[in-house]
């Protein structure tokens, strides 16, 4: 049975100036002798509308050390999503650099930039992302195929996932006969189940009511030290950030300080 992190610490709210700062000196200064997992420095985005151009992202720097549940908040149109979708290798930087373990993200082509997601980063959305047709169980599985993880392992692996988000009962359920709450933490479990580094989450919560979110960040904040794994999520939903390490707030493409 998971228990709810209720002594988790107050969030940080940073400025793109003070995070650095800000992270190197948490827990004790442990991470200042940590390289980042993932490092966005000066990164702009860009779209073309017309003959117009418009900056969704004006500057951004920010660094995700191993083993945290960090934050993006903001509202929509403020630029999280977009820069989600470049920290994960979705898209690329108008301008700017970014590094995942100290490889240079922005510079590689789609196919490369799809093997690394494959095998080493996490997805977790809104709208759960799950095949219908397929049970929990085979859905978890369907995410050890596309990361090439030997048959032998899958079983063991899936089983302890389900596990891990309380839901080794039902995991021979479709997501038709599971509740958005379980359907998420299904997602959850799809994610981790290759075992990556890093897990970016696109408003895992929005569709959540507020105990079936509290069960989410519940498990995120489990599985931060039990996968050993960096958490990076975008939400405007005050109620869920005091379980962050650290919460980042997004105003048009820019990080700002509160």
């Amino acid at each position: 049975m998971l228990s709810w992190m209720s002594g988790s610490s107050t969030p940080v709210i940073a400025s793109e100036d003070e995070k650095t700062e800000a992270q190197a000196t948490d827990a004790g200064n442990t991470q200042s002798v940590q390289a980042p997992l993932l490092t966005v420095r000066n990164v702009e985005r860009s779209f073309d509308a017309g003959s117009q151009k418009i900056r969704v992202l004006k500057g951004i720097n920010l660094n995700l050390y191993p083993q945290q549940l960090v934050m993006l908040r903001g509202r929509s149109g403020s630029g999280k999503t977009t820069l989600m979708n470049l920290m994960g290798g979705l898209d690329t930087p108008t301008e700017g650099e970014i590094y995942f373990k100290g490889r240079p993200f922005h510079k590689w082509d789609d196919d490369k930039r799809t093997e690394v997601r494959r095998q080493d980063i996490g997805f977790i959305f809104q709208a759960y992302a799950l095949m219908p047709l397929l049970s929990a169980y085979e859905n978890v599985e369907l995410s050890l195929r596309m990361a090439n993880v030997p048959r032998g392992e899958w079983k063991s692996r899936v089983t302890s996932c389900m596990e891990l988000v309380g839901l080794s009962k039902r995991m021979h359920h479709r997501p038709f006969e599971l509740s958005g709450g379980e359907q998420q933490r299904v997602a959850i479990a799809k994610a981790i189940a290759h075992k990556p580094s890093l897990i970016l989450a696109d408003e895992p919560t929005a569709e959540l009511d507020s105990q079936m979110a509290a069960q989410v960040m519940q498990v995120f904040r489990e599985i931060v030290t039990s996968e050993n794994v960096t958490i990076c999520m975008t939400t405007h939903d005050p109620t869920i950030m005091e379980v962050a390490d650290h919460v980042f707030e997004m105003v048009d493409g820019v990080f700002i300080a509160k």
